[in-house]
């Protein structure tokens, strides 16, 4: 006797798939429900790849102005009965989305799978203007990023524990963290990572800092928000400033207009550190410059020779080839021992900036890690020019932020 060949519910027939995107696509749930019990929520469609959730949102895209709605085009308003019944219609329908994706997600649908037009749901959904379902989808994106990050850590501490003689070498572990928290879709190519970047040589231009492979470390399109940056956490002359990453020395430069008591800048990079020699920047007053990665430098720092605490005014952070994990070990681990009562600290804020969902996903999973760290957060929208227009992005691998708004951060503790 044969034995009995157990069908795998993640293959699917062409019939099948276009049974699912269907259902998701006229939202219904009792049919989409069934056929979610023994397939998958995360097919896709051969020819747009459409996935369920692309499905549903689609659906619900609003009928354009002109279409007839009850006899009559959008915008007429001469039949009462008419307009209402289809604003009841449209808020049905709505509903019925909301369901139909809420019910995908909780099936397992992928928040942020790409169709062929390189559009994530969520980005389908903003671009049809259909901002409770692209809330959905920014929700569910925070509840998978929070995750993967716990689980990370989990497993570096199992790993940990299993065997406390093994090293895990800092390139391993940051390029796991980066392909986890890079958090663009649209990124196919690898991300560079910090120990590369540090053993990379560097180009100065005048308006930019390329690596090797031409990345971009950072451009001088940043100055407008380093200013405004600068002018949030230092308002006033004469405090005690902390920089992580000097760069092109564009922040470093808006700190020392305001004369400050001391100016202690942390950079890694050999030929930064160079450049910042024959700048001058040893020479400054008040000025203290600690050569080496931040993770190494910090725990120095915190206590001094003497014993004293070293506290500071300002702190900011903004580094190069480092994953989330990175900035948030910086808040939760140092700025509690670096910050003085009353003093603010910020971050250049690049989160997930070459696309719209991922930038406003991580905005909500940094505000819950830096409030279950005991910070507080506001922040400042600047509005940023068409960069790709002013052509900033030629001789650049890959283009770092594709936004209209940047969001600012500035932190202090609570209470």
């Amino acid at each position: 006797m044969q034995p009995e060949t157990l069908q795998d519910p993640n293959v699917v027939s062409a019939t099948e798939v276009q049974e699912i995107l269907a259902a998701a696509r006229h939202h219904d749930v009792r049919s989409l429900r069934t056929l979610l019990r023994t397939h998958s929520a995360s097919i896709q469609d051969p020819d747009n790849g459409y996935t369920p959730l692309h499905a549903a949102i689609a659906g619900a895209e609003p009928p354009k102005q002109g279409q007839q709605i009850n006899g009559g085009a959008n915008g007429e308003t001469t039949n009462g009965d008419a307009v209402e019944e289809a604003d009841d219609n449209e808020a049905a329908d709505n509903g019925a989305a909301v369901d139909t994706v809420k019910l995908l997600l909780q099936n397992g649908a992928i928040w942020n799978d790409l169709d062929k037009n390189n559009e994530t749901p969520g980005c389908l959904a903003l671009r049809l203007g259909l901002t409770d379902l692209y809330n959905l989808m920014v929700d569910a994106g925070v509840r998978a990023e929070i995750l993967l990050n716990r689980l990370n850590e989990y497993e570096q501490l199992k790993d940990d524990e299993v065997d406390d003689d093994a090293e895990v070498s800092e390139e391993s572990t940051e390029v796991a963290a980066i392909e986890d928290t890079d958090h663009s879709p649209s990124a196919s190519e690898p991300q560079p990572n910090q120990p590369t970047y540090l053993s990379s040589s560097l180009s100065f231009q005048p308006d930019r800092i390329l690596d090797s492979s031409a990345n971009s470390v950072m451009m001088s399109w940043e100055t407008t928000l380093m200013s405004r940056t600068a002018s949030l956490l230092a308002p006033s002359r004469g405090l005690r400033i902390l920089n992580i990453g000097h760069g092109m020395s564009i922040i470093d430069s808006e700190f020392q207009s305001t004369s400050p008591s001391t100016h202690h800048i942390v950079e890694a990079h050999p030929s930064v550190l160079a450049r910042m020699r024959e700048q001058g920047w040893y020479e400054k007053p008040n000025v203290v410059i600690h050569e080496g990665r931040w993770q190494d430098v910090l725990p120095k720092l915190i206590e001094s020779e003497n014993g004293e605490l070293n506290l500071f005014d300002a702190i900011y952070f903004d580094t190069f080839a480092e994953p989330y994990s990175a900035l948030r070990t910086f808040f939760e681990d140092f700025v509690i021992g670096l910050l003085d009562e009353g003093g603010k600290w910020g971050f250049f804020n690049g989160l997930g900036a070459d696309r719209q969902i991922c930038y406003d996903v991580y905005a909500k999973v940094v505000e819950l890690d830096l409030f279950e760290a005991g910070f507080e957060v506001e922040w400042t929208v600047l509005e940023v020019p068409d960069l790709e227009q002013r052509g900033e992005w030629q001789g650049v691998r890959r283009p770092y932020w594709k936004l209209r708004d940047y969001r600012l951060p500035v932190c202090w503790f609570m209470g």
